[in-house]
């Protein structure tokens, strides 16, 4: 999978129901920046800022499941999809990028999340 075309994507209002129903058993990922966390972030998620690539990449495969069902977020849906095609790369086995990123979802699922 080298483009952001053929990465599996969900929607944040079928995102928030498949966390609904398997509560903590989904692996949460964030890649956004500290500053943009302390603005908007949804609990559950961990947190490795894509731009700290260097820092976390290394240890990242003994801190996941890499077959554990894995989403990951950003702003928009970009930086995301960056990470999912990286997870691929590593060999994560069910991973999938949310499309429209944290502003749908606080558009969509839950308005109580700050816009920015």
């Amino acid at each position: 999978m080298s483009d952001a075309q053929s990465l599996p994507e969900i929607s944040v209002s079928a995102f928030a129901q498949r966390r609904a129903e398997a509560g903590t058993a989904l692996q949460l990922l964030d890649v956004r920046e500290p500053q943009e966390i302390a603005i908007a972030a949804i609990p559950g998620f961990q947190v490795f800022p894509l731009s700290q690539f260097e820092n976390w990449a290394p240890t990242l495969a003994g801190q996941l499941d890499p077959h554990a069902e894995t989403y990951v977020i950003c702003h928009h849906g970009m930086r995301s999809a960056q990470m999912c095609q990286w997870l691929i790369q590593q060999g994560f086995t069910q991973v999938t990028n949310i499309a429209g990123g944290i502003d749908a979802y606080s558009m969509l699922v839950d308005r109580t999340i700050a816009r920015y």
